[in-house]
């Protein structure tokens, strides 16, 4: 049985499990509406744990319950990533490490550099995943997994967005998730789809 946050019963804090400034932005973008407190593990002093998973949910599971057991309240955490299908699904849960010291231009160069090598580059499709895991501080967890599909183009456009963004053109659009407004983007990501489904079973 599903698990529920109740603001009206108990005006629970919810931690954002995530460093990524970006994601912590849309996170609080999309709960924002249902009324919860939130705060984010970088404003509580808690440090990233070791993502050694072999899954999204894996590593958002590892991630959410790290922040609830530290902080004794609920957490969120996302993990998520770009698949492109010309590569195998690479970089896949890899995504965050192909961007050497942090520097999504790296990635998304390797990103181009990888397509070019395999005589790819004629309208590659890719889609994003988005896994996020809430964990209570008593180790229940509840798990949910959204994605996106679209193509890639290069150059890089645009800089409202974050990470593989600005190369990544979502189906039935004509600007990257890096030049669209972020509430056309929150109405139709991977974590907007993840979301949904979250606020369905879990937010009251």
């Amino acid at each position: 049985m599903r698990r529920r946050l109740n603001k009206a019963r108990d005006g629970e804090t919810l931690v954002i499990a995530t460093h990524n400034k970006g994601k912590l932005r849309e996170i609080n973008e999309l709960i924002a509406p249902y009324g919860f407190a939130a705060i984010s593990v970088g404003e509580l002093g808690l440090p990233e744990p070791v993502e050694d998973g072999t899954t999204y949910i894996e590593n958002a599971r590892i991630k959410a319950l790290a922040a609830a057991t530290a902080s004794g309240k609920p957490a969120l955490a996302d993990d998520s990533g770009i698949s492109i299908d010309a590569l195998h699904g690479a970089p896949g849960i890899f995504s965050a490490r192909w961007a050497l010291d942090k520097d999504f231009s790296k990635a998304m160069e390797r990103v181009q550099q990888e397509l070019v090598w395999r005589g790819a580059m004629q309208t590659p499709k890719a889609h994003f995943v988005s896994a996020l895991t809430i964990a209570w501080p008593d180790g229940h967890m509840e798990d949910f997994e959204g994605t996106v599909h679209g193509t890639l183009t290069f150059p890089a456009r645009g800089d409202r967005g974050f990470g593989y963004d600005p190369i990544f053109v979502a189906e039935g659009q004509s600007q990257t998730f890096g030049e669209i407004d972020p509430t056309e983007k929150n109405a139709m990501s991977h974590r907007a789809d993840a979301f949904k489904q979250l606020a369905a079973a879990c937010l009251g």
